[in-house]
Parts: structure tokens; C-alpha cells; sequence
């Protein structure tokens, strides 16, 4: 199966993002792949709650969302929308960062809302606090295809191995990871943690990627890591984004998946412990 990693850098304008990644999707669907990957709030990144307030909207009148599945229908193709930033219509105001599996006739497969919010201080500079913006998700999600099982998170979720491992046993053969990870720990911990879950479960990891700088007309500059990845069952980095945006692409055998878990059956070997 031939996929494609769309590695972009989104600004705070949902229109200019969506043309961009319209010209991005049809220059990877004429390559022929099965499977096109976005990243991370692909539609608007911005720290700009009054911005986002402005320009976001709910997931039924969003106009990111049908554009997007209508280029998948007319593709053909398989689509990941790594996520969409959507207003939710909560009392608290605050958005839903989620995403999209979008099947080659247009449908929603299935829908997943990040779990992890990512409240760190990297630095005494530089804090986030993404719980203040977005409403955390409380399920997790395996989506069924005709050629996968897959495993939907985002980001964050990175950090937190037993969504992975839960995901692995309930039969995910590929596990998605769009981001938009921040450039101080995404150069220390990227690719590292990808892999990581890659060979914890035995599973192909897709991580669409934001980079670069991005344009945030209201709020804190922000710069992400990239490096898109496509990580094999065995945990070898078989493709790389590197840093610049563009279009990465790989073909990726399931036949690894059960190769991997055959030498190390590890999701079967859990055993009952104490607490510390």
C-alpha cells in the first residue's frame, strides 16, 4: 500500500490552508498513492483564542472538512485529515481538536478527539496550555478499512504508551500520529518516541507533520518540528520529512506487522502486578 505524508506549515488563515492543502492532495493523488495524511490542526494554528474564536467553526459548518472530503471522493483515495480546530458549542468555550478518517467515496470512517492535551513549560519563554483552548477527548478509536486496522491519535497522545499498547491489542495494525509538535521537543524526542511505539506494539506509526514558522497575526510566534515519519513494525524509520514542507511518501507491507509480533510477542505477555 502506497501512502503519502502531506508536511505542511499552516498559518492562522482556515482559507489559505485549505488551497494549500487542496494543491498538495491532488499532486499526491496523481502519484497514485492509496493514502493521504495530514497533519494537525491542518485547517489553523494559532494561540489566538480570540482569532480562533473568529475564524473556526463547528464540525457542520466548517468549510475545511466537506472540501476536503469531496477531493478524496473525486481521488478516489483514502484521507486522513490529522485534525481539524473546531468550535464545539460547550458552555466553556472551548474548541475540539479532531480528527478525520475519510474513505475514498467521501464518508467520515470515523472520528477521533485527542485525549492528551499538551500543558507543558518548555522553558521559562516557552509554555503551552492547550487544555485552556481545547476540550480534551475521552475515547479511543480503532477504525476498520478494507486494508487496515487503524489506530487514531494525535500529538500528544505520543507520550502516553498505554493508548498504543490498548490500541495494538484491539487489533491495530496501523497507528496514526499527525502533529504539530514543538520544535525544542520535537528535536529531542520525535523520532525517538515514534519508534518507540512502533516496536512497543508492532505496528506501522504515519506521523504527518506541521514545520517551520507559522504566520500568527494575534498571538505567540510558533515554530514546529516536522520531519514527517512513516516507522515500521520493527521500528525502522523508513521515510523522513525532514524540515522543509512537502510530500513524503512510502509503501508500507502488513505482512511486517505480523512478522514483528511473531519475534516479539510481547502484546500477549502482560501479566498482573502490584502497585508500587
Amino acid at each position: 500500500m502506497r501512502v503519502a505524508l502531506l508536511q505542511i506549515t499552516s498559518t492562522d488563515q482556515p482559507a489559505e490552508n485549505l488551497d494549500m492543502v487542496r494543491r498538495m492532495l491532488r499532486e499526491a493523488a496523481a502519484r497514485s498513492v492509496d493514502f493521504v495524511l495530514t497533519p494537525e490542526v491542518t485547517n489553523c494554528i494559532s494561540s489566538d483564542r480570540t482569532h480562533q474564536q473568529a475564524v473556526l467553526r463547528t464540525e457542520e459548518e466548517d468549510e475545511t472538512l466537506p472540501a476536503l472530503r469531496a477531493e478524496a471522493a473525486q481521488a478516489g483515495i483514502w484521507l486522513l485529515i490529522g485534525s481539524l480546530a473546531l468550535k464545539t458549542g460547550d458552555a466553556d468555550g472551548r474548541f475540539a481538536n479532531r480528527s478525520f478518517l475519510i474513505g475514498p467515496d467521501g464518508s467520515v470512517v470515523a472520528r477521533y478527539d485527542k485525549i492528551h492535551m499538551f500543558d507543558v513549560t518548555v522553558s521559562e519563554t516557552e509554555q503551552y496550555r492547550e487544555s485552556a483552548g481545547y476540550c480534551p477527548g475521552d475515547h479511543a478509536v480503532l477504525a476498520e478499512t478494507p486494508f487496515a486496522r487503524i489506530g487514531m491519535t494525535v500529538c500528544y497522545d505520543v507520550r502516553f504508551p498505554h493508548l498504543y499498547r490498548r490500541l495494538a491489542q484491539a487489533g491495530a495494525q496501523v497507528l496514526t500520529v499527525p502533529a504539530a509538535f514543538n520544535d525544542t521537543t520535537g528535536a529531542a524526542h520525535w523520532e525517538v518516541l515514534l519508534r518507540a511505539r512502533a516496536i512497543e506494539t508492532g505496528c506501522w506509526v504515519l506521523a504527518p507533520a506541521q514545520c517551520g514558522s507559522h504566520a500568527d497575526h494575534g498571538g505567540r510566534p510558533r515554530r514546529t518540528h516536522g520531519h514527517s515519519l512513516v516507522v515500521a513494525p520493527w521500528g525502522e524509520v523508513v521515510a523522513d520529512g525532514g524540515a522543509a514542507p512537502g510530500i513524503v511518501e512510502a509503501v508500507i507491507d502488513l505482512a511486517q506487522v505480523d512478522r514483528a509480533r511473531a519475534r516479539v510477542p510481547s502484546l500477549s505477555h502482560d501479566r498482573p502486578f502490584d502497585n508500587p
